[in-house]
């Protein structure tokens, strides 16, 4: 799937990419004509003074304009007019970029630099760079974007940059990307449509403005003095798209009143856009009854189907146009054995219609926070797949159960994940939203976050201490849901050699001085089974001795401890995973020491998370266990206090010592 696409810096996910890429068809010499001047606004522009509250940035936007001018069809042309600042050598990245596509025209791209000594340069056709779309390695794309590289652009010059282009005729809404990673001091959206074409507007992160009617349904809107959205000290946070300002304006079918009608509208739009794509073939229909054969239950049933597209269609992505919409038909994806995200969900559709199961597309992002209720769009990366669980089936398989407004219940699966059983769902997914395209009953969802019985491991460890602090012994441990979905993946594209460094050197951020003697993986077939690691480590400088004491850690391996620094918190905090991890460790002490001295027990419960440990002795054993368990997979700013209480309780347990003493 593919959608709009903040120009400046955009960067594309093939087959899921985000809502409108800017596009146009291939730059040539005529579109930048003979040498003009600095136009009069980037010399108006470039007499903006910094603003003193940016002066440590790289670079600041001083102008950025955009209008769409839209015609009785619903096609825009845009026009761009924006100034870039460069404050800092490293605020020289910040240049101006157009993507294009087969289904869009550039009228024209052009740039200029005003160094700080006030001389002008225009930018000539060698100073302009295309380049394709290669985000992802499995993906053929006629997506590019042309990049500009005016002369002279260091610190103090000013980048001014305009363009205007024919948009593709099915985009009607436009995404207007208000926050950067560099600062603002001036923007404007204008949007200019004919008589009698409604709009809607929606904002996200943002204090709603009114629009000004510069001329009859023409409106304009205005920002001053935009911040940067800077996350790198700050931990643990959502996806920096999830927390960017940003506008749409909808000018389309989906520009009626009452937002949860603009979600119906765009779900009705896209399942015209899919209309017959998910049509059967006697080919589809014959590998779907024959996939179920002997199935006496509806997840059994669903589970053989989800389990063929996961084996057996391989994700690749080919985009050109509308092709990045809409999706290619169910027997050419299950003839070609290959697909991407909407190409599968279309395949699986069609296999479940064969066998008397109903399924529906999703749209989806897979950066939990993006899709915002409030705000009605396309806006999204990926596509994964509603199925109809049918009234009456109850299963303890199925954790990924949502109902509709209208009482339905809806299975949600990602057929693009190969490594997740149907009735589970990747972390990543839950907690975010996404729209149903059913026609009519087409709705934005909540989806899921999964109960902690989900996901999560258990762990045993048995270990022998030596009397010269050595520490020998086994671990076993097993991962479900979306924990050992993780894993999976990283066998499949590691080998042997690859996994046991791996495993070694992460085992050495709890024991410095390991050594992995032996380590092997247990990979069930079946999705739904816990994946298995197995592996003996032995440790020469385990515990410490002070005098006639020895100092011993009960938690060997494994830390749960996500350190949070004490500054004042604006953004949630994103745990990433529900989940339940479990662990159990014995420890047999040398002959001739008896145990002195324990931790305190640890027992803390949030309503978001709880963590217990105990550590206690019995003959020459010390035995220690703990469970951490996550019920949310995000809490707001507000409670950072209550999340440092906890990672406090936890990072002192995990640096617990028990105290040996010699008798």
């Amino acid at each position: 799937m593919r959608g709009p696409v903040q120009r400046r810096g955009a960067a594309m996910r093939a087959g899921m990419a985000a809502l409108v890429t800017l596009a146009c068809l291939p730059a040539q010499a005529g579109l930048f004509g003979k040498s003009r001047p600095v136009p009069e606004w980037g010399l108006e522009a470039a007499k903006t003074a910094t603003p003193d509250n940016v002066k440590d940035a790289a670079a600041v936007i001083l102008y950025d304009e955009y209008v769409e001018t839209v015609d009785d069809q619903g096609r825009a042309v845009e026009r761009e007019r924006e100034a870039i600042r460069i404050l800092q050598p490293q605020g020289r990245g910040n240049v101006c970029g157009v993507s294009y596509d087969v289904d869009q025209k550039i009228n024209y791209f052009r740039a200029w630099t005003i160094t700080a000594e006030g001389k002008q340069y225009e930018a000539q056709d060698s100073d302009f760079v295309e380049r394709g779309d290669t985000s992802v390695p499995v993906m053929l794309s006629t997506e590019k974007e042309r990049v500009a590289h005016p002369p002279a652009v260091d610190v103090g010059a000013v980048e001014i940059c305009e363009s205007e282009e024919v948009m593709a005729p099915y985009m009607q809404e436009k995404l207007w990307h208000i926050q950067n990673g560099i600062p603002v001091a001036f923007e404007a959206l204008e949007v200019d449509l004919p008589a009698g074409r409604a709009h809607t507007e929606a904002w996200h992160n943002y204090a709603p403005l009114k629009a000004v009617e510069v001329a009859p349904n023409h409106w304009r809107w205005e920002i001053h003095q935009m911040p940067a959205l800077t996350l790198r000290d700050v931990p643990e946070h959502p996806s920096w798209t999830a927390l960017a300002a940003r506008m749409s304006v909808l000018w389309g079918d989906a520009a009626v009143p009452g937002v949860e009608n603009q979600w119906r509208a765009l779900g009705e739009a896209w399942t015209r856009l899919e209309e017959h794509r998910t049509d059967g073939t006697p080919e589809i229909a014959a590998q779907a009854r024959e996939a179920v054969e002997g199935a006496t239950d509806f997840y059994t049933k669903v589970a053989r189907i989800t389990e063929f597209i996961q084996q057996n269609i391989r994700y690749f992505v080919v985009i050109r146009g509308i092709g990045g919409w809409q999706a290619n038909p169910a027997g050419t994806v299950f003839r070609n054995r290959y697909g991407d995200c909407k190409d599968k969900t279309t395949l699986l559709i069609a296999m479940l219609h064969a066998v008397d199961v109903n399924a529906y597309y999703v749209l989806v992002d897979d950066r939990r926070g993006v899709v915002d209720a409030q705000m009605p769009s396309f806006y999204g990366n990926h596509m994964i797949t509603a199925i109809e669980v049918p009234a009456g089936v109850e299963d303890a398989r199925l954790w990924a159960v949502v109902k509709a407004k209208d009482g339905r219940r809806y299975l949600i699966f990602d057929p693009t994940d190969e490594r997740t059983p149907v009735g589970n769902l990747r972390a990543a997914l839950q907690g975010g939203y996404g729209l149903l395209s059913a026609g009519e009953a087409s709705e934005l969802l909540a989806l899921p976050v999964l109960p902690a019985e989900a996901n999560g491991m258990e762990r045993t460890g048995t270990f022998t201490l030596a009397e010269d602090g050595t520490l020998t012994g086994t671990v076993d441990a097993l991962h479900s849901g979306p924990d050992g979905a993780e894993l999976r993946r990283f066998l499949k594209a590691t080998d042997e050699k690859e996994r046991h460094d791996h495993w070694e050197k992460a085992i050495a951020h709890d024991l410095p001085g390991v050594s992995l003697s032996a380590f092997r993986v247990v990979q069930p077939a079946a999705l739904d089974k816990p994946l298995e690691i197995h592996y003996a480590i032995e440790d020469a400088q385990y515990a410490r001795k002070a005098g006639a004491l020895v100092l011993v850690r009960p938690r060997v391996v494994g830390t749960d401890a996500l350190e949070l620094d004490a500054k004042p918190r604006t953004v949630p905090i994103d745990l990433d995973a529900t989940g339940r991890w479990h662990d159990r460790f014995t420890i047999t002490i040398p002959a001739g020491y008896a145990v002195d001295e324990l931790p305190d027990p640890v027992d803390v419960t949030m309503d978001f998370a709880s963590y217990r440990a105990t550590v206690t002795a019995k003959g020459n054993e010390l035995h220690y266990e703990r469970e951490y368990t996550v019920r949310q997979v995000e809490i707001p700013a507000e409670r950072a206090g209550d999340f440092r209480r906890l990672e406090t309780a936890i990072l002192a347990d995990e640096r617990g010592v028990a105290v040996l003493k010699k008798q």
